[in-house]
């Protein structure tokens, strides 16, 4: 399953990258002061670009090289007066949840099996958004 997802992955970056859309155009920075997890690979905090590689996948990439990760994302018709992420929190726990920057990048992030387990056992505690300011 995983192989397919990142053949998946792999095709679709290979077809934005021959579109002719400027990846400039679809790219977005942030710096997010807490880890977080993104398809059940938890992110250590850091300055982040965010990058459209096509209209169902991002990339992800910590400017200092030490980390990245692909996604698999949804269509959000959400729109921010102000770009920003949101993330969900479940206790002491962050979850990338949208991101609300521009056209392109107007995206939700399904939720992952971690996600929904952890959603699943802080049912009885409190969760709420935390929202990151995109430069």
């Amino acid at each position: 399953m995983k192989r397919i997802f990142a053949i998946a992955l792999f095709a679709a970056s290979s077809l934005a990258a021959a579109g002719n859309l400027s990846a400039q155009d679809h790219m977005v920075k942030a710096n997010i002061p807490f880890d977080f997890t993104l398809n059940n690979n938890v992110l250590p905090a850091g300055t982040y670009t965010i990058s459209s590689l096509s209209p169902n996948a991002i990339q992800i990439r910590n400017v200092n090289g030490h980390a990245a990760e692909l996604s698999l994302v949804q269509n959000d018709e959400k729109r921010s007066k102000t770009p920003v992420l949101v993330f969900q929190r479940y206790g002491n726990q962050y979850f990338l949840h949208e991101i609300l920057a521009a056209n392109a990048l107007n995206v939700t992030v399904p939720r992952s099996k971690r996600e929904q387990r952890r959603q699943q056992e802080a049912k009885l505690q409190e969760s709420n958004q935390t929202l990151i300011a995109l430069k």
